[in-house]
């Protein structure tokens, strides 16, 4: 990699505690990813994005940190992360860690110390605490709603009973917001950063970075508080969070070795997302609009335009990404009867998708994705096809979703399934003894990792050919020329290569004098078939 890594990488994202469990206990660990290294090697990726990996209760998954300066027992400890690090870099792997900046645990220090204060104490200055309202201010101090479903405040009790403060939490009840107007908050982090940067991670991915900074006053919104959405609101993408990012860069800035941010920003207007990638802010932001797309020509057309046009006014890449822990796994959403409509869980009661069909338009989409100029991220899992689980049972779901929602959304925990590694093996070979947190699928056995690395054709195959050809092609650091064709083709140029995609349409002739350098299927003659993707190069 050159300089500037962050502007072409093709990043993997490790759930931890789904990808590999080196002890037994059915949890992925550090001990069991650094064991498997050596696999996303040979895969090709440049680096890898831990999720949170820090102390906690786990009420959301390691969302809620109770101390961000260690590592909780069921992933390891601080040295198995030290030596993670280390094994990485010496396998040419960067690593980027999760940062959630938005809430910490009730369980953190700051808020233990908080509660224990009185109202109007400086240790209450770390978080949102706010008197409610009516005569005796029993009333929530607003009407904002929580992302996982219901109220977004929660009352304070004192030891003896009486009711006292309220506090925000835009998500569980156990993740209070930080109050990022406080200086304290602030010098925290930096000290956070420090900590890690010190230790040779290369950065940060940012959780909700567009939810720091809330509106002054703290208005009622009439609008469910929904993550997902890109909508604007007063607890989402205010102007004063890219003071926090411009702190954040200056400590980057100070390290060797070109460290990054990338923003996990829900923000509808590209142009506003590109707001997060000013030269002096951060380096790379997830395209969710891309994400999102419906399985449809046009709207991809549309979405890779608009946001490069974005991006390239500020001098950044763009960032592709087409599935994560919080969103069905793309092989499942392409499968639906409108391919792409749902990016939240889908269970038992829900339509189930057509997964033969979405694994063709997962396939198909991944090889246009891994053509786009910019940098890409994998999350675990999607290079050997795997489908969300669909039909898990309602008793075995783990997510707060699930539970503030009162039953009526499942919830995350469909894409979050231990990995397959040996069809033959106890769990797959997710753990020694066939442990795992949730169960997988039958449908997994087919697509282990043992079953597909060796397979010509197979997804594993796809994603390991397309990543060596895109860095000796340099197509992470091209640029695109779209080019004309049928209403149901998204066709582009990226230097010497043309990328072309038949998405829902009839099968579409081959240009004259191009070879096939990769397919997304077996091609029959020289016609691109329905939900395919070719990548041709001119015949000299």
């Amino acid at each position: 990699m050159t300089a500037e890594w962050w502007r072409d990488a093709v990043i993997y994202q490790i759930y931890p505690r789904s990808f590999a469990d080196s002890n037994g206990d059915g949890y992925g660990d550090l001990p069991g990813a650094i064991e498997k290294l050596p696999y996303l090697s040979e895969l090709g990726v440049d680096a890898i994005w831990l999720s949170p990996i820090y102390t906690s209760p786990m009420a959301d998954a390691g969302y809620d940190v109770a101390d961000y300066e260690n590592v909780d027992a069921m992933f390891g400890n601080i040295a198995d992360a030290d030596a993670l690090i280390t094994a990485a870099h010496g396998l040419g792997i960067k690593v980027i860690l999760d940062l959630v900046p938005n809430h910490t645990s009730d369980e953190h220090r700051w808020f233990q110390a908080a509660i224990a204060a009185e109202p109007g104490s400086p240790e209450r200055d770390y978080y949102l605490f706010r008197d409610g309202l009516g005569e005796d201010g029993s009333l929530r101090p607003n009407n904002w709603t929580s992302v996982f479903g219901g109220k977004g405040w929660t009352r304070l009790t004192r030891p003896d009973g009486t009711p006292e403060q309220w506090y925000l939490h835009l998500f569980d009840v156990k993740q209070p917001d930080l109050d990022w107007s406080s200086e304290k908050v602030r010098e925290g982090f930096d000290d956070i950063l420090r900590f890690w940067l010190d230790k040779g991670v290369d950065g940060f991915r940012i959780d909700v970075a567009h939810s720091l900074v809330k509106a002054d006053g703290l208005p009622d919104w009439d609008h469910e508080a929904a993550l997902l959405s890109g909508e604007t609101g007063p607890m989402w993408d205010q102007d004063g969070v890219h003071d926090v990012y411009r702190r954040w860069r200056r400590i980057l800035d100070g390290y060797e070795g070109d460290r990054s941010l990338v923003a996990e920003a829900w923000v509808a207007d590209p142009t506003r997302l590109a707001n997060y990638l000013r030269p002096d802010e951060m380096h790379t932001a997830f395209n969710f609009e891309f994400l999102d797309s419906r399985w449809n020509a046009k709207a991809y057309r549309d979405v890779i335009t608009k946001t490069m046009a974005a991006d390239r006014a500020v001098g950044a890449p763009t960032t592709w990404v087409l599935s994560n822990h919080d969103v069905v796994r793309h092989v499942s959403r392409f499968g639906l009867q409108d391919p792409g409509a749902s990016h939240e869980g889908l269970g038992q009661r829900d339509e189930q998708p057509d997964n033969e069909i979405g694994t063709r338009r997962a396939r198909a989409a991944t090889l246009m994705m891994l053509a786009l100029p910019g940098s890409a991220y994998l999350y675990q899992g999607e290079e050997l096809g795997l489908p969300e689980h669909t039909t898990l049972d309602d008793s075995l779901r783990q997510d707060p979703t699930w539970f503030r929602s009162e039953f009526t959304r499942v919830g995350r925990d469909g894409c979050r399934i231990p990995m397959p590694w040996n069809a033959d093996a106890p769990g797959l070979g997710f753990s020694p003894n066939g442990e795992t947190w949730l169960p997988q699928p039958e449908s997994y056995r087919d697509l282990a990792a043992d079953q597909q690395m060796a397979t010509p054709g197979s997804t594993w195959r796809l994603y390991h050919d397309a990543l060596a050809m895109r860095k000796d092609l340099g197509l992470g650091r091209g640029t695109l020329e779209w080019v004309e064709g049928p209403d149901a083709l998204v066709a582009f140029d990226n230097g010497d290569v043309r990328v072309m995609t038949n998405v829902l349409g009839e099968p579409i002739a081959l240009p004259e004098g191009y070879r096939v350098i990769a397919s997304s299927v077996d091609l029959d003659g020289d016609v691109l078939p329905t939900d395919t993707t070719v990548w041709l190069t001119p015949v000299r």
